[in-house]
């Protein structure tokens, strides 16, 4: 059977942060019982289009997934379980923030297959805590973080973050000297960005935002890269790290442009050469599940050209780059046809590597990536 990743969007947080552009609400715990059963019923409506499909991989993301009751995360697992044909090696990861895990819920995610946990600290420090809108602190991190390895969770990925407001390199260090302490399986990093309609582009705007240069923010991911490598963290993806064979298997899939459908509020699918995205409109997407209407709001066909440039840009993501072998294998011919004249230059930069076996992005080249994947988008 052919593979496919699911996503599964849980909109629902206790307090919006304040870098926190997805979809997502607070204060709308009314509609959890009629988000669910109507995500349910998507669910359902896809079982005969996936029957030749094997669910490989399930990411349940936010949001908040960790603050749904224990029998609304039943209802979405059932629909899962009942609907589609499940690969006996599935990744299942649930995305949590600290202060909404307890023994309870951590128990139910183990026992129902649940066999990875993301967990979004982003900063060691209590004052940066306050200062991103986080509704936690570092000791109910630590607690939780705990508690699901006392529990039984083998798999745990720590979300973080840097280049934030009046974040010193100092601060980034220590972030990260006490999570490699706790040895967690897989680490994500990322570099803050200021996205529109967030409550720091607001402050942003009023210049009252204190942001590392760019030179600092830099030096901050040069410093994970080199300090995670040398405590066995594999740099396998521009933003994540991960100890031996605990890559995300749900990631990779965006990565290598392999097909996935996401399910709920606002999420995105690629499948049987469409991209679409579902309704960001919570009232629109429950009526529309209730009325027998797709949640669709966007679709677009991809091209051939598409396909070869999404192809390009999203591998260069991961630090092995594209495999021309794999390339071949999926377009029927080499990389260089395509992209000869492009990937020369960019060698010439410094920015990009190359060998008979791959393409792949320097260390400058990471760091200047944007510009490198615009090279790669075909006329």
């Amino acid at each position: 059977m052919k593979e496919i990743g699911i996503y599964i969007h849980i909109p629902f947080c206790k307090q919006k942060c304040f870098y926190c552009d997805f979809c997502s609400f607070s204060n709308m715990e009314k509609y959890i019982t009629k988000y669910i059963d109507a995500l349910r019923e998507e669910i359902r409506g896809w079982k005969e289009k996936l029957k030749a499909y094997e669910i490989k991989s399930i990411f349940i993301g936010g949001g908040t997934p960790s603050i749904l009751p224990i029998k609304e995360m039943d209802k979405i697992i059932d629909a899962i379980y009942s609907n589609f044909h499940i690969n006996k090696d599935l990744e299942f990861s649930i995305e949590s923030n600290p202060g909404t895990l307890n023994k309870e819920n951590l128990v139910y995610y183990l026992n129902n297959n649940v066999n990875r946990l993301s967990m979004g600290l982003q900063a060691w420090q209590d004052i940066h805590l306050k200062s991103l809108g986080r509704i936690h602190n570092k000791e109910e991190f630590l607690k939780n973080f705990l508690l699901a390895r006392e529990i039984g969770f083998e798999n745990i990925n720590i979300d973080l973050m840097f280049g934030l407001p009046d974040q010193s390199l100092k601060d980034w260090e220590e972030t990260l000297y006490h999570v490699v302490q706790l040895n967690p399986e897989h680490i994500s990093a990322y570099s803050l960005k200021i996205e529109e309609n967030t409550v720091f582009n607001e402050l942003y705007e009023k210049g009252s935002l204190n942001l590392p240069s760019e030179e600092l923010d830099r030096d901050m991911h040069h410093f994970a890269i080199d300090y995670l490598s040398a405590y066995d963290y594999k740099h396998y993806e521009i933003s994540n790290f991960a100890k031996k064979g605990k890559e995300c298997i749900h990631n990779q899939i965006y990565w290598k442009d392999k097909e996935y459908i996401g399910f709920g509020l606002g999420a995105h699918s690629y499948f049987n050469k469409k991209r679409f995205s579902n309704t960001k409109i919570m009232e629109e997407y429950i009526d529309n599940i209730h009325k027998n209407i797709s949640p669709c709001a966007f679709e677009e066909i991809i091209s051939k050209k598409d396909e070869i440039s999404e192809y390009m840009f999203l591998g260069l993501r991961m630090i092995r780059g594209i495999v021309i072998d794999e390339f071949k294998d999926r377009f029927g011919f080499n990389p260089y046809d395509v992209y000869g004249e492009e990937i020369m230059k960019l060698k010439k930069q410094g920015l990009l590597y190359t060998d008979e076996k791959s393409i792949r992005l320097t260390r400058k080249g990471i760091d200047l990536s944007n510009q490198v994947f615009v090279a790669f988008l075909l006329d």
